[in-house]
């Protein structure tokens, strides 16, 4: 492409490059007065001088999660087929059909047996009305999380510091967003109805997306994102839920960021110890408990102890909030103590011929890749 020059005399330049200076230096010098009086000064956190957001390159951060999350980005038209999916691209349908090709003709025919008629008629097959509606009680309860990830996500994508940072929560704003239209349409096919919130899930998302700034962290990446980790790993061996497997594996980048940030980041002193922000933690977990008896009656309609389930996320969230600084009320060697002689309580009133039960001590994860991935989350790989 070819373009004429225009013809500019030396002293016209050099008046155009003295006035953008001056505009650009009264601009911004107006707004640093402005922040440093607290009123509206800049602001988008941007480095335009170094081309990056405030807080640097953060290249750590953007290998372990913007990469990480970029070579497993899993295809719901791939993975589950038979809901309404097409987000795989031409190249992504070749290569699956290639893959396809080395099946055996009994593989392929079942493969393509999979539409949506047959997965309803598999989980006719597979469960009970009561089973199915148990189920979805259960999933709807961490579908409902997902929706409020997608929100929190979005808005801690413009608090953290640095690039990869900042790429790593754009990673976590997409898959949440994955996470609620496929998980909305997976439960759609069970045929049963979808409860909305009930009021401990709402008290426990609302106070998790009204938390301020980081603090928004342990919300959602410890306790919600515990939840689900627990959730999904607990249930991916069912028959019909496999893809949930791939939730369980996005779950587990998202709980481990807030460990990552802070380790190129770290909070102060004060932020991780003063009695104020302590007591908020410990209180945006509270409903949490309360769920845990909520879906007490479904959870057992799949041959699930609700306290043993509700042992293995309470492990899991206060080992990820002390991990990454966040310290509640109460140090983790006695809150946890604590809450299952509280669990052993209400089970000696409402279970007949109870005996005390250990249950921070079960995990509640089954199959041999979902735990070798929270074998490595939490460090006993």
């Amino acid at each position: 492409m070819e373009f004429s020059k225009v013809q500019t005399s030396k002293r016209a330049a050099r008046v155009e490059r003295s006035a953008e200076r001056y505009m650009d230096q009264l601009v911004r010098s107006a707004d640093r007065i402005k922040s440093r009086a607290g009123l509206e000064g800049r602001k988008a956190r941007y480095d335009d001088v170094q081309y990056e957001f405030v807080g640097g390159e953060g290249e750590k951060i953007r290998k372990r999660h913007y990469d990480k999350s970029l070579r497993h980005l899993w295809k719901a038209q791939k993975e589950a087929p038979f809901l309404s999916f097409e987000d795989c691209s031409k190249a992504e349908r070749d290569l699956f059909g290639m893959a396809l090709r080395n099946l055996t003709e009994e593989e392929q025919a079942a493969r393509k047996r999979i539409a949506m008629p047959e997965y309803k008629a598999l989980l006719d097959r597979e469960y009970t009305r009561r089973e199915k509606q148990a189920i979805v009680n259960i999933l709807s309860a961490i579908g409902h999380g997902e929706a409020y990830a997608w929100l929190v996500s979005a808005e801690l994508l413009g608090e953290v510091d640095s690039t990869g940072a900042r790429a790593a929560l754009t990673m976590q704003v997409f898959e949440e967003a994955k996470h609620f239209v496929v998980l909305r349409e997976l439960l759609r096919a069970f045929d049963v109805p979808i409860p909305r919130q009930s009021a401990w899930e709402y008290l426990f998302l609302e106070g998790v997306y009204k938390a301020d700034g980081l603090e928004k962290f342990f919300g959602m990446n410890v306790a919600v994102e515990g939840v689900a980790l627990s959730l999904f790993g607990m249930l991916s061996q069912l028959p019909g839920l496999e893809v949930l497997r791939l939730f369980h594996l996005d779950e587990s980048r998202h709980t481990a960021l807030p460990s990552s940030y802070f380790d190129e980041f770290p909070m102060t002193s004060w932020e991780k110890h003063n009695p104020a922000s302590r007591w908020r933690r410990l209180k945006m977990i509270l409903p949490a408990l309360m769920l845990v008896i909520h879906l007490e009656e479904d959870l057992a309609e799949i041959g699930v102890d609700a306290f043993e389930f509700g042992g293995s996320v309470l492990w899991k969230v206060t080992f990820l909030a002390q991990r990454s600084g966040f310290y509640m009320l109460l140090p983790r060697s006695v809150l946890l103590p604590l809450l299952n002689e509280a669990f052993n309580g209400y089970c000696r009133l409402t279970r007949e011929g109870h005996r005390r039960q250990a249950f921070m001590e079960v995990d509640s994860t089954v199959g041999r890749r979902e735990r070798a991935v929270e074998a490595a989350v939490f460090g006993l790989a």
